[in-house]
């Protein structure tokens, strides 16, 4: 009788892991680590004598270092394998901004104009700072962020806009007959000009593609929107950490929908005008 050779490895099939798939560790992306729960942004990646490692920044600002071990991350409810970034390529042509624009190296920051750019909410303002941050710093732009617009023409009056003093508002779901327009016809003029986007919150203004989903979910009308979002995409009914995870899958202007780029850049132009 012939005997039967058998592989140093007796598991079963069934109790075998399958390999994780393997995920580049950019800067940015937002993972969580299996055994501490612990949620973050990638902020780097380094190679240890123990081997490579990655610090993640939650969205308190604390940062941990976790071994990039086979299988020790979850993105988006999915195990996967962090692996280190592959080097970037030699840089084609002028090195750019997050918004496209020409960088300019080591440009110092304008002493701030009098003319300001107001958005509607602190989400709003950490978006057009990811994006047009350095070109906003360059030109001296200073953006503020409004608690709505219900108080709008008092804020512009106390504002006091004028030619050397330009003001650019930014508003949410800027449609016709709505409330947002009556006032912004109300208080635009000369040096004020009150652009919108159609989105019922600026969440919507990022790709679905960029944060992972297939596209926005729709919320039925008299429910607190974030929320219902969060719940439709089975994310933790945790607004601001959703906020986060959305904020830190934007890395470009491409990344954001056409309607809230050419609002922005209108703004910029609008403000910047003169000396």
């Amino acid at each position: 009788m012939r005997s039967r050779q058998y592989g140093p490895d007796l598991t079963p099939p069934w109790k075998k892991q399958q390999p994780a798939p393997e995920v580049s560790a950019d800067p940015d992306l937002v993972v969580e680590e299996v055994t501490t729960g612990f949620c973050g942004a990638v902020i780097r990646c380094e190679k240890t004598a123990q081997g490579p490692v990655v610090t993640l920044e939650d969205r308190f600002g604390k940062h941990r270092v976790f071994p990039m071990e086979p299988r020790g991350f979850l993105l988006e409810g999915r195990v996967v394998t962090l692996v280190r970034p592959a080097a970037a390529p030699a840089a084609q042509g002028p090195a750019r901004t997050a918004s496209g624009s020409i960088a300019v190296p080591g440009a110092r920051a304008r002493v701030a104009r009098a003319g300001r750019i107001y958005v509607e909410g602190r989400h709003d303002a950490e978006l057009v700072e990811r994006v047009w941050g350095d070109d906003l710093r360059v030109e001296g732009v200073v953006v503020e962020y409004l608690e709505g617009v219900d108080d709008l023409q008092a804020i512009v009056r106390s504002f006091g806009p004028g030619p050397d003093a330009r003001l650019g508002v930014l508003v949410d779901h800027l449609v016709p007959g709505s409330k947002e327009s009556r006032i912004a016809a109300e208080v635009t003029g000369e040096h004020v000009l009150v652009v919108g986007h159609p989105y019922v919150d600026v969440w919507e203004a990022v790709k679905p593609s960029s944060v992972g989903i297939r596209e926005w979910p729709r919320v039925p009308r008299g429910q607190d929107w974030k929320t219902g979002v969060c719940g439709a995409l089975g994310w933790p009914p945790n607004t601001g950490a959703a906020w986060q995870r959305i904020l830190a899958s934007v890395r470009s202007y491409k990344d954001l929908e056409p309607e809230l780029l050419g609002r922005v850049e209108e703004l910029i132009d609008f403000v910047t005008v003169g000396p």
